[in-house]
């Protein structure tokens, strides 16, 4: 998976997509590039740059990889997330790929700390999953962001806003 940031305006955004809607699998949500590791990559960045490449035209020359979040598992399909968080000198022209992507998302982050935009919820998720897990939501104009896209993205915005250590 590839969190792919910009800086445009004096802002940093982050880039999302709505997966297209004839897919099997979570059609019409939003989630970041990325998708499963095929026998050619190398490791998961490579992984994470080729899907991104694939699903929205991403030059993989133009990524600098700043670092990565906490790897999970999710709770619906059991799949391995490993989140690269990566930059861009400008805002990028991304061309979605129809076959997977309908729409390339472009925000900023100040508008997912607006105390408007996210909220959580706890879950009964049953003792099978885990029990109660908190979910993390963020609505968006025309687009409700949750499941592990929004865990990420709650994660990064953890990471961007925590207060730096004093030392």
């Amino acid at each position: 998976m590839l969190v792919l940031l910009y800086e445009h305006g004096d802002e940093p955004w982050v880039v999302l997509t709505r997966r297209a809607s004839h897919l099997r699998h979570h059609a019409g949500e939003v989630s970041f590039p990325g998708g499963r590791r095929e026998p050619d990559d190398a490791d998961l960045w490579a992984t994470a740059l080729r899907e991104a490449a694939e699903e929205i035209s991403l030059d993989p020359g133009t990524v600098r990889r700043v670092g990565r979040l906490d790897t999970f598992v999710t709770v619906g399909s059991r799949s391995l997330v490993c989140p690269f968080v990566a930059t861009v000198g400008e805002r990028p022209e991304l061309v979605p790929d129809p076959a997977e992507v309908e729409r390339v998302l472009h925000v900023r982050l100040s508008e997912l700390t607006d105390p408007d935009t996210w909220r959580e919820e706890v879950w009964s998720l049953g003792e099978a999953f885990g029990g109660e897990r908190t979910m993390t939501f963020f609505e968006l104009p025309g687009d409700t962001v949750w499941g592990a896209t929004a865990a990420v993205l709650r994660r990064l915005l953890t990471v961007a806003t925590a207060a730096p250590v004093a030392g």
